[in-house]
């Protein structure tokens, strides 16, 4: 043998190491590039593509999206993007002028499509189960009743309403509330979005973003279930005051009264008068407990718990999840919103009572 060959020989099996060594940054760029504008829907993104996608949320865990100003970067992201994914209903209108400013011209995701919104102005809940089955491919079997909470009426939505009407008009949501993922089965219309969405980026991968959101949103189904009984523990008197109005779709959804001191953005501080009057309902109302809120600044409660007399039992998340823990997933973070809640103010004897009805509902 000429000394040529133990050299090509070994040329070659460089070449070959080079190739493998490679593949993971070849097939890292070949997965779908995906912007979402906050953290609850990457989330929600990467539990229907999986593998296939790569996504990188705008606004962060514990950021909040309804104050954030878009960077110089933000735009070079989006540009490069296969996807784009954003809530819509006036929730991040930065992101909207920022599509319009820049240069992507890829297929967008407003995640709340079909979906009524609740609306603020008139203190309506305007609840679109379309949801369930729109298109032939959501099997989850949710039925429409199993929303319906005219028996499980936990009272105090009078006094609700009335908050609802003095405290929502500072907002910058166009008289529109944006926060339709805290009712979970409105989830399930937002997976189905992201879900046409990916496939209309990447149709040769439809059949897995198909199951994946299928399974996804019997997760879901399973989720509203447990919150359904967790709440159904509640008191019918209690009312739940956070920082800001964003629960209530929740509210509608599982038939418990959120009061808040400020509107539907946490753009803006309340009042005083907004303060005394809440201090009201809180006393007149016997209300047991009060509850930070991850994107509103604690000062407020805090204020509050000191005036009444009221314990802070927890901190719920409505806007953005947790870098960690439970809570650094949207099915996390309502599995602990609800047992913060059921933990602070579960009636034990109306739980006991509920167990039954609950298994037979679910």
């Amino acid at each position: 043998m000429s000394s040529a060959t133990p050299v090509k020989r070994r040329t070659a099996l460089i070449a070959g190491l080079s190739a493998l060594l490679a593949m993971p940054s070849a097939l890292a760029e070949e997965r779908v590039q995906v912007i979402a504008s906050f953290s609850i829907l990457a989330d929600m993104v990467e539990q229907v593509g999986g593998e296939y996608v790569e996504v990188d949320a705008l606004v962060g865990p514990d950021s909040d999206a309804h104050v954030y100003s878009p960077r110089p970067d933000d735009a070079r992201n989006l540009t490069n993007a296969d996807l784009v994914v954003f809530n819509g209903m006036h929730f991040e209108g930065w992101m909207e002028r920022l599509l319009d400013a820049g240069d992507y011209e890829g297929p967008r995701v407003v995640a709340t499509e079909g979906i009524t919104s609740r609306q603020e102005a008139t203190g309506s809940d305007n609840h679109d189960h379309s949801d369930h089955g729109h298109d032939g491919h959501d099997h989850s079997g949710h039925d429409h009743a199993e929303h319906d909470h005219s028996g499980h009426d936990h009272g105090g939505h009078e006094h609700a309403d009335h908050a609802h009407a003095e405290h929502n008009h500072h907002h910058d949501h166009g008289g529109q509330d944006p926060h339709a993922w805290l009712d979970p089965v409105l989830g399930k219309r937002y997976v189905a979005n992201i879900r046409d969405g990916l496939i209309a980026a990447d149709p040769a991968h439809e059949a897995a973003y198909r199951q994946r959101a299928e399974a996804y949103m019997a997760d879901l189904d399973a989720l509203d279930a447990e919150i359904h009984e967790q709440m159904a523990a509640l008191p019918e008197s209690t009312s739940v005051i956070t920082g800001h109005d964003s629960f209530g779709y929740f509210s509608k959804a599982y038939g418990v009264s959120f009061l808040s001191p400020a509107g539907l953005t946490t753009a803006t501080e309340p009042s005083a008068a907004h303060m005394a009057e809440l201090i009201d309902v809180i006393k007149a109302n016997n209300v047991q407990a009060l509850f930070h809120e991850s994107m509103t600044s604690p000062a407020i409660i805090d204020q509050l718990a000191e005036e009444t007399g009221r314990p802070v039992a927890g901190t719920l998340y409505s806007g953005a999840l947790s870098p960690e823990g439970e809570a650094s997933t949207y099915i996390g973070m309502m599995r602990h919103n609800a047992r913060v809640l059921h933990d602070a103010l579960a009636d034990p004897e109306a739980e006991g009572a509920s167990k039954p009805e609950s298994q037979h509902e679910h």
